[in-house]
C-alpha cells in the first residue's frame, strides 16, 4: 500500500531541516536565485545568506542531521575498594559527601554515583537528617582548642571572619587581657581566661546567637586566631565556662570597659545624663525561683530574667547593666545605679531619664534630694485624664523642637505644676500634646529651669534606648543563652555590653553616618569581609575583600594602624585591602 502523504508536504515544509533542504537544493541543484530559493524555504534574504555560507563550509548530510555527541563512559577507578567506602560508613558515620572528600584526602577520587552504587549493592540507606553540628562533627574530631597549640609561625590561609580583625585594635587598646586577670574570671592552661571571653565576644561581633550554633565555624582558622587559639571551644566547654564565672566580676568589667571606650573615643561623652530601661529576658524553663515578668516584645507576663541597662545618652553606648533585679527590688533599681556610679566614678550622675514603671514617687524625692536632675512619664489616670481634656484651646501654646528629623516638631504643651502623693512640694509638670499620640503626653521633672522645648525633645530622646535594645536582642542575641541558669544570662548581657561598646567605637570612628547606625548595619556593610590572613615573624598582615563600603574603612585610617596583639605573641597587626 502507497505511503498516504499530504499533497503539499515537499511545497510547505514544516520542519526546519526539510525548510534547510528544500531552500539549499533550489539554490544549488535547480540553479534557482537567491532570493527565489528563501521564499521557497520561507527565509528572507539575509538569512538565506547566512544559511548558505555555513552551508558551504559543511557540504554535506550532517549539516542537515548532524550526530549527536556521545558521552565517554567515566572510567571507574580501580583503585578504590567498596570496603573502604563500607568502612568510612559503618565506622565513622561519615556522609556521601564527606566520604568523598576523605578519599580525595588519601589521594583517591570517585564520583558521588560511584558511592552511591557500592551502598545499593550492600543494601545501605540514607542516614538520618542531622543538624549542621552533627554534620561537622566527624571533621573535627580530635582538634581541641588548646592555647599551647596556636601555631603563630609563617603562613597564609582564607578566614570567612577576615573583618573580626577591625576589633583587634581597640581590644588591644583596653587591655582585655589584663583585666581577665584583676577580676579573676577563671581559665585553664588550655582555654586561658582571656582566650574564653574573646571566643564568646567574637561569637557577639560576628552576630552567631547561641553558642551551639557555632561547631560548622570552629574550623575557621581565621575565627580561632582572633581568640587567641587555635580552634574555638565546643559548645559544651562554652556553656559549662560561664557557669563558673563569680558574678562579682560584673561591676569592675562594665566599669573598666566603659571608660577606656571613653578614654580612647573623646567624642563618646564623660557620663552626665543616662536613659534607664527594663528588658526582660525570657526563660522557657521550669525553674520555680524565677519571678513572672512583663515582656513588650509578646505583651504578657512570663517567667524570665529582669535586666536593668543604663546608656549614656552621649556616648550612645550601655554603661550598666544588672541581671540580679527581682519584683520586691526593681523600684529600688535607680537608686541602685546610683549608688553604683558614684562609687565607680566619686559622683553621682547629673540627670536620669526614663519611664513612669521603672521607679515609684518615693524613689524621685531621694534623687532630687541628691541634687540628680529627673525626667520621667506620670502615668495617665481617668481623673487626671479629665482634667487635662477640660484645659481650653488658648491656654496651651506651641514649641518648636529642635531635632529636625522629627515628624511632629510642633508640639503643644501646659506647664505647670503638681502634686503628686510620695513627693513633698510641688514638681513641674509639663503636659504635651501633638507628638503623634491620642492622648497626651505627662511629663513630671524637678529641672525648674530649663525650658519645655528642651524638656520634651530630651525625653523623646530617650526612647531611643528601647530601639538600641531591640538592636541588641536582634543581633547580639542577648536572649540566646535565656534557657540556661541567671549566671550564664549574667555572662551573656556583660559581654553584649562589651560587644555594643566596641560596634560604637568602629562606628565613630568611620563617621560618614555610621556613629549613629545600629550594629547590624555596620557589620553588614563594614565588618563582613571574607579575607586573607598571612603571618610572618613580626606582623600579622589580614587583607580584607574589597567592597562597595571598603573606601570608609580606608578612610578611617584602618591600613595604617599598627598595634601589637598580647594574646598573638605581640606581633604588629596589620590590615590592608584588596
Amino acid at each position: 500500500m502507497p505511503m498516504q502523504l499530504p499533497p503539499d508536504v515537499f511545497k510547505n515544509p514544516s520542519s526546519l531541516q526539510m525548510r534547510q533542504y528544500e531552500a539549499l537544493r533550489a539554490f544549488v541543484h535547480e540553479g534557482c536565485s537567491r532570493k527565489e530559493a528563501a521564499q521557497r524555504g520561507g527565509y528572507t534574504y539575509k538569512s538565506f545568506c547566512n544559511l548558505l555560507a555555513r552551508f558551504r563550509k559543511n557540504p554535506t548530510a550532517e549539516f542537515f542531521w548532524p550526530k549527536k555527541p556521545t558521552k565517554a563512559a567515566p572510567a571507574k577507578p580501580t583503585d578504590v575498594r567498596p570496603e573502604r567506602i563500607l568502612t568510612l560508613r559503618k565506622q565513622h558515620r561519615l556522609s556521601i559527601y564527606q566520604i568523598q572528600d576523605q578519599l580525595a584526602l588519601e589521594g583517591l577520587k570517585v564520583s558521588i554515583g560511584y558511592i552511591q552504587n557500592v551502598f545499593k549493592h550492600n543494601d545501605i540507606g540514607r542516614m538520618p537528617r542531622r543538624s549542621p553540628d552533627q554534620r561537622s562533627v566527624r571533621a573535627i574530631r580530635g582538634v581541641h582548642a588548646d592555647r599551647r597549640a596556636l601555631d603563630l609561625s609563617p603562613q597564609t590561609f582564607r578566614t570567612d571572619f577576615a573583618g573580626l580583625f577591625l576589633f583587634a585594635f581597640d581590644l588591644a587598646r583596653m587591655k582585655l587581657d589584663t583585666l581577665c586577670d584583676q577580676v579573676g574570671l577563671p581559665g585553664t592552661s588550655r582555654i586561658p581566661a582571656h582566650c574564653a571571653v574573646r571566643s564568646l565576644l567574637a561569637l557577639k561581633l560576628w552576630g552567631i546567637g547561641r553558642p551551639a550554633r557555632i561547631m560548622a565555624e570552629v574550623m575557621d582558622q581565621g575565627l580561632a586566631l582572633f581568640a587567641g587559639l587555635n580552634a574555638i571551644p565546643k559548645r559544651s566547654k562554652l556553656s559549662a565556662y560561664s557557669t563558673q564565672v563569680d558574678p562579682a566580676f560584673a561591676a569592675p568589667l562594665m566599669d573598666h570597659i566603659y571608660h577606656q571606650a571613653v578614654r580612647l573615643g573623646p567624642a563618646m561623652g564623660q557620663g552626665r545624663s543616662f536613659d534607664l530601661d527594663f528588658h526582660t529576658i525570657p526563660y522557657h524553663g521550669d525553674e520555680a525561683l524565677l519571678q513572672k515578668h512583663f515582656v513588650s516584645k509578646r505583651s504578657r507576663r512570663q517567667r524570665g530574667i529582669l535586666t536593668v541597662l543604663a546608656r549614656d545618652l552621649e556616648a550612645r553606648i550601655f554603661a550598666y547593666a544588672d541581671t540580679t533585679v527581682r519584683k520586691e527590688t526593681q523600684n529600688d533599681a535607680v537608686l541602685k545605679f546610683v549608688e553604683y556610679w558614684t562609687r565607680r566614678t566619686g559622683s553621682p550622675p547629673a540627670e536620669l531619664v526614663f519611664d513612669s514603671q521603672f521607679t515609684i514617687q518615693k524613689n524621685l524625692a531621694a534623687l532630687d534630694k541628691m541634687n540628680i536632675d529627673f525626667i520621667t512619664l506620670r502615668r495617665r489616670h481617668p481623673k487626671l485624664m479629665d482634667r487635662i481634656r477640660a484645659i481650653p484651646n488658648n491656654q496651651w501654646r506651641k514649641i518648636t523642637l529642635s531635632n529636625i528629623k522629627r515628624k511632629y516638631r510642633r508640639p503643644s504643651i501646659v506647664d505647670e505644676e503638681a502634686n503628686l502623693s510620695g513627693y513633698p512640694g510641688p514638681v513641674r509638670q509639663i503636659l504635651v500634646r501633638g507628638l503623634g499620640r491620642l492622648e497626651p503626653t505627662i511629663l513630671i521633672t524637678n529641672q525648674k529651669t530649663t525650658t519645655p522645648a528642651k524638656l520634651v525633645d530630651r525625653y523623646a530622646r530617650r526612647m531611643v534606648i528601647e530601639n538600641i535594645i531591640s538592636d541588641a536582642i536582634d543581633f547580639f542575641h542577648m536572649d540566646a543563652l535565656s534557657a540556661a541558669v541567671p549566671l550564664r544570662i549574667n555572662v551573656d548581657v556583660q559581654l553584649t555590653v562589651i560587644a555594643s561598646v566596641l560596634y560604637r567605637m568602629l562606628g565613630l570612628r568611620v563617621g560618614q553616618g555610621f556613629e549613629n547606625a545600629e550594629a547590624r548595619t555596620i557589620f553588614s556593610k563594614l565588618v563582613k569581609h571574607s579575607g586573607q590572613v598571612t603571618i610572618t615573624d613580626h606582623e600579622i598582615i589580614v587583607t580584607l575583600r574589597t567592597k562597595a563600603n571598603t573606601p570608609y574603612l580606608v578612610q578611617a585610617g584602618f591600613q595604617k594602624d599598627r598595634e601589637p596583639i598580647p594574646w598573638l605573641d605581640n606581633k604588629v597587626l596589620r590590615i590592608q585591602f584588596k
